[in-house]
């Protein structure tokens, strides 16, 4: 994740993070990517169940029939292990993640063991209770997925309505004093509904919104296509500083974040270097904690059947099963030689990727992008939009 709030307003400082120690444990959310321990946020896909039918769902989500591999006493010895281990954030994922029955008591187990729990959800089934439900066990935030206006949204989702019944949803977290914002996946089709987003934020006073560039993985895997070339993504991550500094400075500052190219890093580095010299080391310095792309180390996912992966996206490699093993043996373990080597993955990329001075603050970038595109998970990222004169 890319801090575009953060960062190019000012929305955080190095000494911000400093204060608490850069210890996953103790830093607040806000400012959980520039920890310095990388404990792993854990994605689970609690279900592979869904009611809509997106176009670029990592997860080749179902119907909502059928039933889920992972029962509700195994998910909580899964989360017992992973308070203990100290994984700080919890984030109930699916398919659909309400598509659960026992969502509610799993999100209540794991704040009582000390996690922060978060949701990613297309916001569809969010009724008032269930959003009363949620926030009364603690629940941080609630991510609600949004593909753009009510056309656009409708046409990415197959499922006419889905966007008034998503606006609903953010009505009723908001109602019950959830934390919500909103997800949104950056194609060629719903790029230039960026400023309707941005308009959403303001008139809903949505406080956050994360911007997802696009990962060739599931159903995504479908739409290379669609990605945006790279003039366009620097086009479109201007628009998103431009919109962001827009709301800050008429007094209605959002938390915007960019996720999943961590060429916006030194993006915005090199945009501020022209702007405010000063800022620009400072943000520097932040970028330096964040490390950029953290796969198999400061993020993890466990799959809907209990297989870990380095991401949710990335799906290609499992380690092994949170069934069979604790999810802290794995993620530890140096004889799983992938997962090993993502520890340190500027030690093993190619390509431009192991030549480029932003290898430090970009951390190598998506993995899974340069293996579905090159066949190899160390080749250089082909989603990276600076120039050669720029990275040497």
């Amino acid at each position: 994740m890319i801090g575009i709030s953060k960062l190019y307003c000012g929305q955080a400082e190095a000494s911000d993070a400093l204060r608490y120690g850069r210890e996953s444990g103790k830093l607040p959310s806000h400012l959980l990517q520039f920890s310095k321990d990388k404990k792993p946020v854990v994605v689970w896909n609690m279900t592979r169940r869904c009611n809509l039918k997106c176009l670029h769902c990592y997860a080749h989500a179902t119907g909502l029939d059928g039933e889920d591999d992972i029962n509700t006493g195994q998910a909580k010895a899964m989360i017992d292990d992973l308070a203990a281990y100290g994984a700080p954030v919890m984030l109930f994922s699916g398919g659909e993640p309400l598509a659960r029955r026992d969502l509610v008591e799993l999100a209540s187990h794991a704040t009582h063991k000390g996690m922060r729990a978060v949701i990613s959800t297309n916001g569809t089934l969010v009724t008032r209770a269930r959003a009363r439900e949620l926030k009364a066990v603690g629940l941080s935030y609630v991510g609600i997925s949004l593909d753009g206006l009510e056309e656009v949204h409708d046409r990415f989702r197959c499922v006419p309505g889905a966007f008034q019944k998503t606006l609903d949803g953010i009505a009723n977290c908001q109602a019950e004093g959830l934390r919500v914002g909103l997800r949104f996946t950056i194609t060629k089709g719903n790029a230039n509904e960026i400023p309707g987003i941005f308009r959403l934020l303001k008139e809903r006073e949505i406080p956050r919104a994360c911007f997802y560039h696009l990962v060739y993985s599931g159903r995504g895997s479908d739409l290379i296509r669609e990605d945006l070339d790279h003039p366009t993504t620097r086009k479109t991550l201007d628009l998103i500083m431009d919109e962001t500094r827009t709301l800050f400075e008429a007094g209605n500052p959002k938390e915007i974040l960019t996720v999943d190219n961590h060429a916006d890093g030194p993006y915005v580095w090199m945009r501020l270097l022209k702007e405010d010299k000063k800022r620009a080391d400072e943000v520097y310095t932040l970028l330096q904690f964040n490390e950029g792309n953290n796969s198999g180390r400061g993020i993890g996912c466990i799959s809907w059947d209990g297989r870990v992966h380095a991401d949710q996206f990335w799906r290609e490699h499992t380690f092994s099963n949170v069934l069979e093993r604790p999810f802290s043996q794995i993620w530890d373990d140096p004889n799983i030689e992938l997962l090993h080597k993502l520890k340190d993955k500027k030690a093993h990329v190619g390509g431009r990727c192991a030549k480029c001075r932003f290898l430090g603050i970009c951390g190598g970038n998506f993995r899974a992008r340069a293996e579905a595109c090159c066949g190899d998970p160390w080749a250089e990222d082909p989603a990276c939009y600076l120039t050669d004169e720029e990275t040497t």
